[in-house]
Formats: C-alpha cells, structure tokens, sequence
C-alpha cells in the first residue's frame, strides 16, 4: 500500500490529485470521506490521500471554479445532520478534459525514457 508521499513521488500525484476528484465527481455528487475512499479503491489501494491535501484540493478547485459545494441530509444513513458535498462544474469538466490530454503526453513524454 502506497500512502502520499511514499512511493510515489509528491510532485507527480499532486498535479493530478484534481484529475482524481474530478473523474470521481463526474459521476455524480459526492462528500470528502467518499471520494477518499473511493480514490483508494480505484487506484487498488496504491494510493491513499491525506484529508489534508483533499480538503486544500476542495477549497483551490471550488475557488477556480472548477467544483461547487451544497449541504444536504445524510438521510438513513446517519442522524439526519448537514453533510457537504460537491458537484463539478462545467469549469471542471473542461479543466479535467484539459489534465487528461496533459497525462496523455506526460505519460508519452516519461514512456521514452521508462
């Protein structure tokens, strides 16, 4: 199991962080823990974000535009308390359209040395 930060260099993942949390909303709304969890099973347990770096990634996106946040029940899931979710925005589905022909030549690029 590959935490942040070991393994895999912070430099290369936390320019896609965002790529992540977008494909994942592009799906449909979600909330922190989610998207935490389901980063980790996606990527087959290789890469666990921190909550830190997710939450800071929330706040930089949503204040580009990129996501939005709205407050909704928990339903039967808890006790009925506010939970925050996010949604992407049409910024955002441009700018992780943007990042994944940026991976596409990135990969090329380090493919030739690798």
């Amino acid at each position: 199991m590959i935490r942040e930060n070991e393994g895999i260099s912070s430099d290369v993942i936390r320019g896609y962080n965002d790529t992540m949390i977008l494909c994942i909303l592009r799906r449909e709304p979600s909330y922190g823990y989610e998207i935490s969890k389901q980063i980790r099973s996606l990527s087959n347990e290789k890469y666990i974000i921190k909550e830190t770096t997710l939450y800071s990634a929330f706040s930089r996106m949503e204040k580009n535009g990129f996501i939005e946040s709205f407050e909704a029940d928990k339903g039967l899931e808890g006790n009925g308390k506010k939970r925050t979710y996010y949604r992407i925005t049409p910024a955002g589905e441009n700018y992780y359209n943007e990042k994944c022909e940026e991976w596409k030549l990135t990969k090329e690029v380090v493919d030739s040395f690798v």
